[in-house]
């Protein structure tokens, strides 16, 4: 859940502010989980700039952009965290188990991120997150 809402603030914020809210979020992700320190925060950081970069170029009133989002920032997000695992020379076993852990990580992401980004697209525009107006 916590890169579904990274991905939401990255395309609603740009990709400045989306990659120092995916970096925090990753780090706080590594700090409670208790694996090597800053893997999660790189590639949750990377995966906000990528998806923040389209800021400008998307109709965010689409919902079809938030699930095109989250299924792309799910598939990005977790070759990262292999490629930094591989890097990092993490013990673990390469076998179809990760690729099926992909696909369910996928599917929940996007069953989270429809409600979700209803509710993130309401607040932003007219709730309590939207940018300088008042409440």
């Amino acid at each position: 859940m916590v890169l579904v809402l990274v991905i939401f603030y990255a395309i609603f914020n740009g990709a400045n502010r989306g990659t120092i809210y995916g970096v925090m979020c990753g780090l706080l992700e590594d700090l409670y989980m208790g694996r090597f320190i800053g893997i999660s925060a790189i590639s949750k950081g990377i995966t906000a700039y990528v998806l923040g970069r389209l800021q400008g170029n998307v109709f965010k009133e689409n919902l079809l952009v938030g699930v095109i989002g989250v299924i792309a920032g799910t598939l990005l997000n977790s070759t990262l965290l292999f490629i930094l695992s591989l890097i990092s020379f993490a013990v673990f076993n390469l076998d179809k188990s990760i690729f099926m852990n992909l696909i369910y990580q996928g599917v929940y992401n996007t069953l989270i991120g429809i409600p979700l980004y209803i509710w993130y697209y309401r607040s932003s525009t007219q709730g309590f997150l939207r940018k300088g107006g008042k409440l």
